[in-house]
């Protein structure tokens, strides 16, 4: 189903996923589910900190030093205030944002670190990491299943095409449907998969997706100097570039994703953090415990997890930020441009934010599923849900 390789125990959170599409609970699933997210956020956080330190040191020399970002007015305010260099392009870039920065998406939650570098007294912004929130790692959870899924669904109606074509005895391309019709076929295909669902049969056409960029790297470098990063990465033994694409147009710049192999010691050099220590004592692990559990976690998972590198100079990374590109516009486009709505989708959104928002809650228990797939909801209803994970009281009328 979903694969998220930048964690450990990704075939567990795995299985856990299919199952709980099936609306298949196991009692042990509230223990493991915290485990995974909030273990995971430690490993994840803890690797990608050694190996970003590792990657800018061997490009930039020592003479490096980071700040914590918690929204993206923390890195946007930053990359405008000191350009490595100007053009036309980037000054008209940074008077826009000047002059409205409302409508750069400033509020944006952003977890991650930037690096920077000094040189002669002034502060070089080199690049930064961060790992994706929870909210958006089960966003696109959840659209890569609705894509498999509005697939699945567009295959069995082209069956039932194929068999109406049989049936009139003329070939397939001859078929000439009414729109009315192929919305029933489709409308038909949707309610056989609900009932797949429902009655734990697998499914046709379901294929494995990987997630790959729930830990990502950003590396600002001149175009001509892009070389020397892949030499670099070439020469750390403990990683290997697996995917390497050139994205050129509206969108330039070039992502890798790297295949690591994390040092479990230096991971484990730490105890776990106050915060994950109290998480874990609402779910009956005292810190010693907890700390316990978390080096076997990370001793049984798997040796290798993949990240994303976003490789770009500094005004395409501006492009991305505040200019023709931004992220925050492409997330919006990429919302507005998922084909498959209905209710089974808009479920599966539920169900996966759900999931992923759970451990965070006080609660210890579950005894249902509050999404089945193939019953109707309206939005009130999962907010409603959501409150209830957090104790806050539901909306009433007051008398």
């Amino acid at each position: 189903m979903i694969t998220i390789s930048s964690y450990l125990h990704r075939s567990v959170l795995r299985d856990i996923i299919r199952r709980w599409m099936y609306y298949d609970l196991d009692p042990s699933d509230v223990d493991t589910i915290a485990r995974l997210v909030h273990f995971n956020n430690v490993y994840v956080s803890r690797y990608l900190k050694i190996f970003s330190e590792k990657v800018f040191q061997a490009l930039h020399g020592n003479s490096l030093y980071s700040k914590p970002a918690f929204l993206k007015s923390d890195l946007k305010d930053m990359i405008v205030a000191n350009p490595p260099y100007r053009n036309s392009r980037i000054d008209a870039l940074i008077h826009n944002y000047h002059a409205d920065p409302g409508r750069f998406y400033r509020e944006t939650p952003f977890q991650a670190t930037l690096y920077f570098k000094r040189d002669n007294g002034a502060e070089d912004y080199i690049g930064s990491n961060r790992i994706k929130r929870v909210h958006r790692l089960a966003e696109k959870s959840a659209r890569k299943i609705i894509d498999m899924i509005f697939d699945a669904i567009r295959k069995h109606a082209d069956v039932l095409a194929d068999e109406r074509a049989r049936f009139l005895g003329i070939p397939r391309h001859q078929l000439l449907t009414p729109q009315e019709e192929m919305t029933a076929e489709f409308l038909r295909a949707e309610d056989r998969l609900l009932e797949d669902f429902k009655e734990k049969r697998k499914l046709h056409y379901a294929e494995d997706m990987v997630i790959n960029d729930v830990a990502g790297m950003k590396v600002i470098i001149d175009n001509s100097e892009q070389d020397r990063l892949l030499a670099v990465l070439d020469l750390m033994g403990d990683c290997e570039i697996v995917e390497n694409e050139k994205h050129s147009g509206k969108y330039n710049a070039t992502n890798l994703i790297v295949r690591l192999k994390p040092s479990r010691e230096e991971i484990l050099t730490q105890p776990l953090s106050e915060k994950i220590v109290e998480i874990m004592r609402v779910r009956d692990l005292n810190p010693e415990e907890s700390n316990k559990a978390f080096v076997e976690f990370v001793k049984s998972g798997e040796e290798t997890v993949c990240l994303e590198i976003i490789v770009s100079d500094y005004e395409e990374m501006l492009e991305s930020e505040i200019g023709r590109c931004m992220h925050e516009d492409r997330i919006t486009e990429q919302r507005l441009r998922q084909q498959y709505c209905g209710h089974l989708a808009k479920n599966i959104e539920y169900l996966m934010e759900y999931l992923f928002t759970f451990p965070s809650s006080t609660k210890t228990e579950l005894r249902e599923l509050p999404i089945k797939l193939w019953n109707r909801y309206l939005p009130d209803y999962f907010e409603d849900v959501l409150k209830d994970l957090f104790r806050i009281p539901l909306s009433s009328v007051v008398e």
